[in-house]
């Protein structure tokens, strides 16, 4: 009896600490009855592995064809309304504002009226063409100039699956602002760790001729880091602290975006000169190489 007894008494706490298992990796969700998987507390910061690249592009467009960019490597992200940023663009998907000739890729924006904007130009995405996690990125681009212009290559996931921006990440390979010449930017952003809090990640750094001369911009990917280079001189690096997707959401599947943007809060944030216009970015190539796994 005594015996049976403990058995049982065993067998009510051990149902009892299975329950409280279960109730501390699910919540409830807000308004049915289901349960929600409840990440567990990270672990802390990764080991940096040393990880190398493949030495030949899994991915790459050299820009040899003439007329539009490929539509194998290239979607188009379309429309007005200022995109965040009260800017004057309005993006189209033709070949008005995005061509390729002579090996080169070019990104015009020019000032002309379209849906209620005073500008066009286009904003070229590898979104389910090229969605990669982890690896390297090389693009070679000679930028726009002039106090309006706002060129960007960066990077955004594909899925969003810690939610809208900025918690899932946002990764700027290289921004330019043309009231400010030659002063280029790198910059990562978080729910932790982005501009609208003034937390962001970034640098800043000179680049002589950067709208007279192609400049090689490069970011070298890892589960440990997120490495930036100009002309192959490292410029940034922001390290993973293992605390979470409000720091780190870079565990998941990004792309890559190509645009001019016109105005907006920081490109026209001295005015725009309505001059100069046409203005175009010039990329001579793209290319993505694989992280290899250790």
């Amino acid at each position: 009896m005594m015996i049976h007894s403990v058995k049982h008494f065993k067998s009510v706490v051990f149902a009892f600490a299975i329950g409280v298992i279960a109730l501390s990796s699910c919540s409830k969700k807000g308004g049915d009855d289901g349960l929600v998987y409840v990440p567990p507390v990270p672990a802390g910061p990764p080991v940096d592995k040393g990880w190398a690249f493949e030495s030949a592009p899994t991915w790459a467009d050299e820009f040899t064809n003439t007329g539009a960019p490929l539509s194998g490597n290239w979607d188009y992200d379309t429309g007005g309304g200022g995109w965040g940023n009260n800017e004057l663009e309005y993006y189209t998907n033709t070949t008005n504002n995005a061509s390729v000739a002579n090996g080169i890729l070019t990104i015009t924006a020019k000032k002309e009226n379209m849906g209620g904007m005073a500008y066009t130009s286009s904003r070229m995405v590898t979104r389910n063409k090229l969605d990669a996690l982890y690896g390297r990125f090389e693009i070679k681009a000679k930028l726009p100039a002039g106090r309006g212009t706002w060129p960007a290559i960066w990077m955004l996931p594909t899925d969003r699956a810690y939610g809208d921006w900025p918690k899932s990440g946002e990764i700027d390979i290289m921004e330019h602002v043309g009231y400010d010449q030659d002063m280029v930017h790198f910059s990562t952003h978080s729910e932790a760790y982005y501009f609208k809090i003034n937390t962001q990640k970034t640098i800043t750094k000179k680049i002589d001729g950067a709208s007279t001369a192609f400049h090689l911009y490069r970011v070298d990917w890892t589960p440990f880091a997120i490495r930036g280079y100009y002309d192959d001189v490292k410029v940034f690096e922001f390290t993973n602290e293992g605390t979470g997707y409000k720091v780190w959401p870079f565990d998941k599947r990004f792309h890559l975006l190509l645009n001019v943007a016109v105005g907006g809060d920081w490109g026209g944030a001295q005015g725009v000169d309505e001059t100069i216009w046409p203005q175009k970015m010039e990329v001579d190539y793209v290319r993505y190489y694989k992280m290899i796994e250790k």
